[in-house]
């Protein structure tokens, strides 16, 4: 059942090992070669602001803990290649025995990419600064903006768009837009 989509799948890992784990994968990729199967690793994160006597912390908290996120085409090589990265228990949705685990559904990955902050486009966006682009999601969605900054690390860009007649900056998501 090899697939050649690029889809989401979950890792069981070691309680504490999520980082190492995608340190690993990630590393095991490119050594492999399989740069071309195995995308994006992710461990869920979420900022938490806490106060503790007076003073505020900012800490970070797994999602989920004990899995990670991996977005990558399936097929017997790069599903050997994660299975047995150290740190890795199992693919969840596996009925063991060699079975290949099943995907997430887009919703599902898309709810987990955005309440963490990062695009669930699945498309490379190329676009420079002065390269007009059409909003399609959001409050400014169908209007029309110039780029006037790209951050590729972050996915989102400064879009300066005409309303009343006056120039106005917004920071976009990638998948927020798209070429006219």
């Amino acid at each position: 059942m090899e697939s050649f989509e690029k889809q989401w799948y979950v890792l069981h890992t070691y309680s504490g090992y999520e980082n190492k784990v995608k340190t690993n994968i990630e590393s095991r990729a490119q050594s492999m070669g399989m740069s071309n199967l195995i995308f994006r690793v992710v461990v869920p994160e979420e900022q938490d602001t806490e106060v503790k006597g007076g003073k505020t912390k900012e800490t970070t908290r797994k999602t989920f803990p004990g899995y990670v996120l991996v977005e990558m085409v399936m097929t017997d090589d790069s599903w050997y290649v994660v299975r047995n990265t150290p740190g890795v228990t199992g693919f969840v949705g596996s009925h063991g025995a060699g079975s290949k685990p099943a995907p997430l559904l887009p919703e599902e990955i898309n709810s987990i990419l955005k309440s963490i902050g990062m695009s669930t486009r699945t498309t490379e966006l190329e676009v420079s600064v002065g390269d007009t682009l059409q909003i399609i999601e959001g409050a400014f969605s169908g209007l029309a903006g110039e780029v006037t900054e790209v951050d590729y690390e972050k996915e989102k860009l400064k879009v300066n768009i005409n309303m009343f007649g006056r120039e106005t900056s917004t920071e976009l998501d990638f998948d927020q837009v798209d070429h006219i």
